[in-house]
C-alpha cells in the first residue's frame, strides 16, 4: 500500500505536566498541566487517531484489529509498541516496570514495558535517574524501607540528543525540565517506589513497593547500546538500540536519501526540522506509521527522524 498514515495524538494531563508540546510543536494541548502525548498508541488508555487519507478518523487499535495487512500480517492480539512525548515540568515519580512474565501473571495478561528514551530538550541543568547502588536484595531492601534516596538512586546530567535504553527491571525516573521522546512495548504497566510525598487531590499517588522489590534487577546492569555515527553523502544515521522489543535509529537528512520499508511496519517521529516523505510534506511533531509492502520512502529536507520497527522482525524482503 503506497500510502504514509499520520497520526493525531492522544494527550494526557498529569500532576508533573506542563506546555512544552505546544511551544515546541504546536500541539493544541488541553491544558498547561499536559505530561503525555501518545502520538502512536493502539493502548486502550489512549488511542491515536488517523489524520487524513484512506482510514482518516479511525484508530490505530481499529487498523490493527481490521487491517492486519497494514503490518504485514503479524501475529498478535496487541500491537506490540507504544510512542510517546513526555513533557516533565516536575519531576516524575521514582518508578519501576515489569518484564513480560511478570506482567501477564500479575496484570491480567499485560505486557511488560521496556522503554528508551531521546532527549528532545532539557534545562540545563536537568538530569535524570536510571538504576541504583544497592549491591544485592537485602541492602535494596534496606535503603528502600530507609528512605536512603540520595543514597540509593543514580542520578545523571541530560543534554539534548542523549538516548537511555531502559529495559524493564530498572528503576529510573524523568526529572523536571525535560522533553523526550519514548518508544516503549505497549504497556501501561507502572510500580511506584516513591513520589517525593507529593498529594493529588488531597491525597498521596499509590506506592506499590511489593510489586517494585519483586521486579528490580538487583545488582544494576548498565545496558550500552548506541552506535557510532554513520555519516554518508547528504545524510547520518546511528543504530539507538537493536533489541528484543524494538529497534530505534536516527536519522539526520541533510538533502535527500531513500529508505527502505523492509518490516511488517515502520514507523517515523519528526523531531526537528521539515521537508518532504515522498509527495506529503512533514515538519517536527508529526508522527507516521509506514505500512508493509510501502517499498522505499523518499526523504528530502533538512530533519531528523527517528525510525523504529518491531524488534528482531525479520524483514519482508531483501
Amino acid at each position: 500500500m503506497k500510502e504514509l498514515i499520520f497520526f493525531k495524538p492522544f494527550f494526557k494531563q498529569v500532576l508533573w505536566g506542563g506546555h512544552k508540546m505546544k511551544d515546541f510543536y504546536g500541539y493544541s494541548i488541553p491544558g498547561d498541566d499536559t505530561g503525555e502525548a501518545w502520538v502512536i498508541s493502539a493502548h486502550p488508555n489512549g488511542t491515536s487517531t488517523v489524520v487524513g487519507g484512506t482510514y482518516d478518523g479511525q484508530t490505530l487499535k481499529s487498523l490493527w484489529e481490521n487491517h492486519r495487512e497494514l503490518f504485514g500480517g503479524m501475529d498478535g492480539k496487541e500491537f506490540p509498541l507504544l510512542v510517546k512525548i513526555i513533557d516533565a515540568n516536575d519531576h516524575l515519580s521514582i518508578q519501576v516496570h515489569p518484564d513480560d512474565e511478570y506482567a501477564f501473571c500479575h496484570e491480567n495478561g499485560s505486557q511488560g514495558k521496556t522503554e528508551c528514551w531521546y532527549i528532545l530538550d532539557c534545562d540545563q541543568d536537568a538530569d535524570i535517574i536510571i538504576g541504583h547502588h544497592a549491591r544485592n536484595r537485602e541492602e535494596l531492601q534496606q535503603m528502600i524501607g530507609g528512605g536512603r534516596w540520595d543514597e540509593l538512586l543514580r542520578k545523571f546530567p541530560i543534554r539534548k540528543g542523549d538516548f537511555f535504553y531502559i529495559p524493564a527491571g530498572t528503576i529510573h525516573a524523568i526529572r523536571k525540565g525535560t522533553l523526550l521522546l519514548e518508544v516503549q512495548q505497549n504497556s501501561d504497566t507502572t510500580y511506584r517506589l516513591y513520589d517525593y510525598g507529593r498529594l493529588q487531590d488531597g491525597k498521596p499517588r499509590q506506592l506499590h513497593l511489593k510489586e517494585s522489590m519483586d521486579v528490580i534487577t538487583c545488582p544494576h546492569t548498565d545496558a550500552d547500546t548506541m552506535g557510532a555515527v554513520q555519516k554518508y553523502d547528504g545524510y547520518e544515521t546511528r543504530i539507538l538500540v537493536d533489541g528484543p522489543y524494538f529497534s530505534v535509529d536516527k536519522w539526520d537528512i541533510k538533502t535527500q536519501v531513500s529508505i527502505s520499508q523492509l518490516y511488517p511496519f515502520m514507523l517515523i517521529d519528526v523531531i526537528s526540522g521539515d521537508g518532504m516523505l515522498d509527495t506529503r510534506h512533514v515538519k517536527a511533531g508529526d508522527h507516521i506509521l509506514v505500512p508493509a509492502g510501502y517499498g522505499t520512502v523518499h526523504c528530502q529536507g533538512h530533519m531528523e527522524l527517528i525510525i523504529t520497527h518491531h524488534g528482531l522482525t525479520e524483514p519482508l524482503c531483501t
